[in-house]
């Protein structure tokens, strides 16, 4: 008998759930979502072991991860029970337990733990500033040094092992027979979705889907990149003028794109748009001044005004100290990577249950 948690829906609606309670299970959700088919019936699965409390079950599965949230399930739900949220929070609640921290959930569900840790990398931050250890250039140099090892230190303290507990819940439980095999030629699918997020062009063909299809790829692409320019080109620190434009070009990507990204949550002109937790507004909002703030440094190198104006590199990485340490382990950033590996693990499922070899 499965176990059933009787406090879920309080604990659901901490993570962004609206009014999933309304549900009366007559399957509209399910009828016009473009991405269900027998095998994947959601959201209307996901909406009933969310009602009856079965977040075990929840837990194992990888499908809140496969739906893109394009809306149409919200849209048409004649209880206005908002389906789509539900897979939304589903997705935070998720992230929650694949981290061993503990610290996901309570940066979920607490915006003033949220707050309070942002306030604690800024003192930090300023603090080791003006404690006179280091000169402007020397500041920058640990700077640098920061991000590769937030880069790897994140990665392997936290991302990793959290990965493996995401396998364990999903896979490992189900005692699903895959071998390396399976393993090795689902790896196309991981990356394929992890860079191109293709999956979401099959949720309808209206233009503003595509749009949005588009945005997300060139940020992907834009983010890796100037990720790459910065940290193992050292753009700061360079004198090539090829490695300048592109960190040039990468940066305004990212702000272009996330300043569109915010005027439309801004606007709620659509159903992806309507419901944001607050989570949601860090993210697009430090992406955006992550682009920004590192064009503008990167101006005033060239134009020998930094000496004057050190505060713009000030900002700069205190807004990645925070992108690096909050927002990427314990945010909404966790999209992206549990999102592929979700892809990923279901195509593993697939081969290892029909067999292929």
């Amino acid at each position: 008998m499965a176990k059933v948690d009787l406090t879920f829906g309080k604990k659901l609606k901490k993570y962004g759930a609206i009014d999933f309670n309304a549900c009366y299970n007559c399957g509209t959700c399910t009828a016009v979502c473009a991405l269900s088919t027998e095998m994947d019936s959601f959201p209307r699965e996901m909406i009933r072991l969310s009602v009856t409390g079965q977040s075990e079950d929840i837990k194992a599965s990888l499908k809140p991860w496969l739906c893109y949230y394009c809306g149409e399930c919200t849209t048409y739900c004649p209880q206005e029970a908002k389906p789509g949220e539900l897979m939304m929070s589903l997705r935070r609640y998720l992230i929650s337990r694949y981290d061993w921290t503990g610290l996901s959930s309570i940066f979920y569900q607490n915006l003033t733990a949220y707050i309070i840790a942002f306030l604690l990398v800024i003192i930090a931050v300023v603090g080791i500033f003006l404690s006179g250890t280091f000169s402007k250039e020397s500041f920058m140099h640990l700077g640098h040094y920061f991000e590769m090892i937030a880069i790897g230190g994140v990665f392997l303290i936290i991302l990793l092992p959290n990965l493996i507990r995401m396998w364990r819940f999903t896979l490992l439980s189900k005692n699903i027979n895959a071998n390396i095999k399976h393993y090795w030629i689902a790896l196309k699918d991981l990356f394929t979705h992890m860079f191109t997020q293709k999956r979401t062009l099959a949720c309808n063909d209206e233009k503003d889907n595509k749009v949005w299809w588009f945005e997300h790829f060139i940020l992907v692409i834009g983010y890796l990149s100037l990720l790459f320019t910065t940290v193992f080109l050292n753009w700061f620190g360079t004198k090539s003028l090829v490695v300048i434009s592109m960190g040039y070009l990468f940066s305004a990507i990212i702000f272009v794109v996330t300043f569109d990204f915010i005027l439309r949550r801004v606007k709620k002109d659509s159903t992806k748009t309507t419901f944001s937790h607050f989570t949601d507004w860090f993210f697009v909002i430090w992406l955006f001044l992550m682009g920004l703030s590192a064009f503008t440094v990167r101006l005033f190198l060239d134009f020998n005004l930094l000496e004057r104006y050190f505060w713009a590199y000030l900002i700069h990485i205190t807004v990645l100290a925070q992108w690096a340490l909050i927002i990427v382990p314990f945010g909404k950033w966790m999209h992206f990577l549990y999102r592929s590996f979700a892809m990923y693990f279901d195509k593993i499922a697939k081969l290892a249950k029909t067999g292929q070899h």
